[in-house]
């Protein structure tokens, strides 16, 4: 390469620092491990699968400020019962402000769906047409009723940050089949980041490569895609090889330092992505009616809709984890699930967005042959109170924080449909039978993707890490 090609030293250095090569630092690489960081996970002796796996690839959709398990998929007849009376017992709840108001019944009236009869509420009608689909746990237990460790817990397995989260495990233990795109993408709510932000998809201790990249639904998908001012295509493919040659002789230097070959690999990624975010992301390809039903016509359901739709481009394309967030601030306004104040107007306002595009999803992958080797998640980082927050003699119009029983399901590979696992007790307040933590949701997950959660690890600070820390067990009675 000459330096009139591309212009000057000063045009070069604005390239390679504003232009697709920085775009590994500014969106792949927000927390880079430290230098010392080493990759033990000893590839040719454990690595996965470890068995024959179910599903090849996840979607998680995340449901941000706790969704309310009594009027969703947790049906619960004595509420209606015993409505404005106090729950009956001695314990004082642990919730989060501590208000424990009058036994509330649920605001939308539940029916039983599908061949399988499972029991969904008015809240989700088009999620009532795909009930046969799912597999519903409706006795799950978190460690904390305080949003920001909640949800490190559901993505990490630990209520503290620094932790990678499971997309960044399944990358490390699968990889992805791309070389044109990441292994885990993230799809943010628009409208704002989640409880602990972009902590919620750190690859943590592992290797850089394995961070989520977040895809932006509004304006450009990443920053810096393309370069700062045209260039042509020979001055573009010098200035690469000068670059792969700099950093040969750079990690030469530094005895083939692990974490700075993914410094390179992500820098070497992003530059495959050039072409390939273009493609994945023009929705445009798709046919009107395929846009339609997953609600991209409609206001309400547009942002959501399109996340859904582009999880799925997404997968087709080789992606082995996509991740969409439905709720953001927990200022004012609440825009999530945050229910305290006004049940109805807080679960109607995100249930219309999200209720039919998850739908849509799951019949476009039914339909396509895809949900045979993908695993749909629906989770939330706890659930809601089946008494009001409000005063102890009142039936006021919130529910507060409940992380002692609540739903999630699951659809798709390796899984009984139309199914409801585990029980929570007469009014929905706590898990009482077959309870199932974090620690064993995530080693279900793992399980389907054939590796098993004890021998997925990576040592850091003198311990052999794990997703499930200690714990976990796969909750086989939901394996079909």
């Amino acid at each position: 390469m000459t330096m009139p090609e591309l212009g000057n030293r000063r045009d070069f250095l604005s390239w390679t620092s504003g232009g697709l090569t920085a775009a590994a630092l500014a969106s792949l690489l927000s927390a880079d491990p430290p230098a010392n960081a080493a990759e033990t996970k000893g590839e040719a002796a454990d690595a996965p699968p470890h068995h024959p796996a179910k599903a090849r690839r996840v979607i998680h959709l995340c449901m941000c400020g706790g969704v309310s398990q009594v009027d969703t998929f947790d049906f619960k007849p004595e509420l209606a019962k015993r409505h404005g009376q106090p729950l009956p017992t001695s314990e004082k709840p642990d919730t989060f402000f501590g208000q424990i108001g009058l036994l509330r019944q649920n605001d939308w009236k539940f029916k039983q769906r599908g061949e399988s009869g499972l029991w969904i509420s008015e809240l989700f009608p088009h999620l009532a047409e795909v009930a046969d689909e799912l597999t519903v746990i409706r006795s799950m237990l978190a460690d904390s009723a305080n949003h920001t460790p909640a949800t490190f817990q559901q993505n990490t397995g630990f209520r503290q940050n620094g932790f990678p989260v499971m997309g960044s495990w399944v990358s490390y233990g699968l990889g992805a089949e791309t070389d044109t795109l990441p292994a885990y993408v993230v799809l943010p709510d628009p409208r704002g980041q989640p409880a602990g932000s972009t902590i919620n998809w750190s690859n943590g201790f592992l290797p850089a490569r394995h961070q989520g990249v977040a895809f932006r639904g509004k304006g450009p998908v990443i920053d810096d895609l393309t370069s700062a001012r045209p260039i042509t295509r020979e001055a573009e493919r010098d200035s690469r090889e000068l670059l792969a040659e700099l950093n040969r002789r750079h990690l030469a230097a530094h005895d083939d330092s692990a974490a700075l070959r993914a410094r390179m690999e992500s820098y070497e990624l992003a530059a495959r992505m050039q072409l390939a975010v273009p493609q994945v992301t023009d929705l445009a390809e798709e046919t009107a009616a395929t846009r339609a039903s997953y609600g991209l016509d409609r206001k309400e359901t547009a942002d959501f809709g399109r996340n859904c739709l582009l999880a799925r481009r997404l997968l087709e394309k080789g992606v082995r984890f996509v991740q969409l967030f439905a709720g953001g601030s927990f200022g004012a306004p609440r825009i999530n699930w945050d229910g305290h104040e006004e049940m109805m107007a807080n679960h109607s306002q995100e249930a219309l967005r999200v209720d039919q595009p998850i739908a849509a999803l799951l019949k476009d992958l039914r339909q396509r042959g895809m949900l045979d080797d993908t695993l749909v998640l629906f989770t939330s980082e706890f659930g809601r109170t089946p008494f009001a927050q409000s005063a102890a003699d009142q039936v006021g119009t919130g529910r507060d924080h409940n992380m002692g029983g609540f739903s999630v399901w699951l659809a798709g590979a390796g899984l009984k449909h139309g199914l409801a696992f585990g029980a929570t007790d007469d009014f929905g307040w706590k898990s009482v039978e077959q309870i199932v933590t974090w620690p064993d949701f995530h080693a279900t997950v793992l399980h389907l993707l054939g590796i098993q959660h004890d021998r997925l690890t990576f040592y850091h600070n003198g311990i052999q890490r794990r997703l499930t820390n200690v714990h976990g067990q796969v909750v086989k009675g939901i394996l079909a």
